[in-house]
């Protein structure tokens, strides 16, 4: 960098600030750093893209909304509503849709973007699940990444339950419920939270501080330490030629990728804000303030809490029973128990698995879904677990759509919710191991060209072609787990847990389908010569290293 002064206001601004701060450093650091170029990269941005909107339009409503529970009469706009008794938040939440200028619109896209949000988050989770990303260096950030759904859907629930309308209401009632299905401390929890016995007077006010301060300061704290990781551990890439797990092949950040990632920025607030124009959702106006007394039909949830609703819609009213005169209501608070359940095999996960086959290198070239036939099948089992669930929340509208009985629904919901993770991992393991025995016919002897010729002798056959050199490193170059026999240890012994890790070990990998060798490969091309197979740009049948 130049030490001549500056002659000119900016520059003298610019060396003032290197001078003292040293930014030159931190952006030439930041701006050479790689990012690979692939659409399934994308969804982090997404998520990242919508937290920021997230931010501009719910700092908007805080200029209005009231987090109040005093009771007036409404005597707005909406003549649907006047005269009606209802709280401060509640009527503040119809200012904000009804007179303030653009404000629906906002409220709208809040929502909007809190869904999106909700669903890039969970999308770029199952991504870097069937892929191996979780893999060692890169845990604690998968880690992070399960407390951000977790924190997501904290922020979710407490903005969506601030309205102090009727759907709002129910939800919140639910909550109370769970909390006071907890054994021995439920009750005291529910009061530490309402303020009192359910609603109370405080609860609008308490979710509002968690709405707009404490969640959303653990996101953001949460996000910069997740792109702090990915800055440091460096991006993880799809197999091909010329990547390794020592270089990142892609773009540099300044200027090609900031380009696109702030192109990008504006298709996503584009998006948003034709759908919060077009689509109305959450319309509170019709759902009128809330009254402990009427529940009203058909009532859904957002679609990141739904599961947990269905859970609850499912499970059998003669799960609870009394222990010492206590009540034990495992009917209700069980879903906290799922809950718990299912965030604790994410979180563990890359450990059991880094166990189980005794691989604890670092790993930054991504696996596809197919080629670890036990992982992808496991994580599908858990969409499905997780979908059974979801679907059943809105068990009585699909009773309605379909004329059924809704106990028969009910009955199919909890026929799935055991036998639908089992069916989908046997399919979904099957299917990876197909596709990966499809992988190496493709690989050996080409894929069919539609073309026949006709040989010497008279015979007739179809030419088959196979694929460039980039083309079978993508296929080909893969790690595919093995089984990992009881190892004694350094006595000799072998423990009860190197007996169980070697039981799952065979669990997971006792079917499997090897990579193709390069030997096999010069098999291939040797006994098909030259008339069955066209070579077309592919050399030698070379494969990546240690095949």
């Amino acid at each position: 960098m130049s030490t001549a002064p500056a002659t000119t206001a900016v520059g003298k601004a610019a060396q003032f600030t290197e001078s003292r701060v040293g930014a030159s450093k931190m952006v030439k650091e930041f701006g050479r750093k790689i990012f690979p170029s692939h659409w399934s990269f994308m969804l982090g941005e997404v998520a990242l893209y919508t937290f920021i909107i997230l931010i501009l339009t719910g700092t908007f409503l805080t200029f209005w909304f009231k987090p109040a529970m005093g009771e007036l009469h409404y005597e707005g706009p909406y003549i649907p509503l006047k005269g009606v008794e209802m709280s401060e938040a509640y009527a503040s939440t119809l200012a904000i849709s009804f007179e303030i200028r653009g404000g629906l619109f906002i409220r709208q896209m809040h929502h909007w973007a809190a869904l999106l949000f909700m669903a890039a988050v969970s999308i770029h989770a199952l991504r870097i699940f069937f892929t191996g990303a979780f893999r060692r260096p890169r845990e604690i950030n998968w880690l992070i990444g399960i407390a951000l759904i977790a924190l997501g859907m904290g922020a979710g629930f407490t903005g969506y339950s601030l309205p102090d309308d009727l759907l709002s209401g129910n939800g919140l009632r639910i909550i109370d419920g769970l909390l006071k299905g907890i054994p021995l401390v439920g009750t005291y929890v529910s009061f530490f939270l309402f303020g009192g016995e359910f609603p109370g007077i405080d609860i609008v006010s308490r979710l509002y501080s968690l709405h707009i301060m404490i969640v959303p300061a653990l996101l953001i704290a949460a996000i910069g330490v997740h792109l702090m990781f990915v800055v440091i551990h460096k991006h993880t890439q799809w197999p091909g030629a010329g990547h390794t797990e020592k270089n990142v092949v892609g773009e540099p950040v300044l200027p090609t990728f900031a380009a696109k990632g702030g192109g990008f920025f504006f298709m996503i607030f584009g998006l948003l804000a034709l759908i919060s124009g077009f689509f109305t959702i959450n319309p509170v106006w019709n759902y009128g303030p809330y009254d402990p007394s009427p529940v009203s039909a058909g009532t859904q949830p957002d679609w990141y809490i739904g599961w947990m609703d269905g859970f609850l819609r499912i499970i059998p009213g003669w799960t609870e029973f009394y222990i010492f005169g206590w009540p034990i209501s495992f009917n209700i608070f069980s879903a906290l128990l799922i809950a718990a359940l299912l965030f604790g095999a994410m979180a563990a996960w890359p450990f059991v698995e880094a166990w189980v086959t005794k691989d604890h290198r670092e790993h930054h070239i991504l696996d596809r879904p197919r080629n670890n036939p036990t992982r992808t099948a496991f994580g599908m089992a858990a969409v499905v677990w997780y979908a059974v669930m979801w679907a059943a929340a809105s068990g009585d509208l699909m009773a309605v759509f379909f004329h059924m009985s809704l106990n028969d629904m009910i009955y199919i919901f909890r026929f799935l919710f055991f036998a639908g993770p089992i069916i989908a991992y046997i399919v979904t393991k099957r299917i990876c191991l197909g596709l990966q025995r499809k992988d190496r016919e493709i690989i050996l002897h080409g894929y069919e060209s539609g073309e026949i010729i006709r040989l010497p002798h008279g015979e007739y056959q179809e030419r088959h072609k196979v694929h460039t050199d980039h083309e079978v490193w993508a296929l080909s170059s893969f790690e595919s787990p093995e089984y990992v026999p009881a190892e004694p240890d350094p006595d000799g012994k072998i423990s009860k847990w190197e007996r169980r890790r070697a039981a799952i070990s065979k669990f997971f990998y006792e079917d499997r389908v090897a990579p193709v060798t390069k030997d096999e490969l010069d098999a291939a091309h040797h006994d098909h010569g030259d008339h069955g197979v066209d070579a077309g740009s592919h050399s030698g049948g070379e494969l990546p290293r240690g095949h």
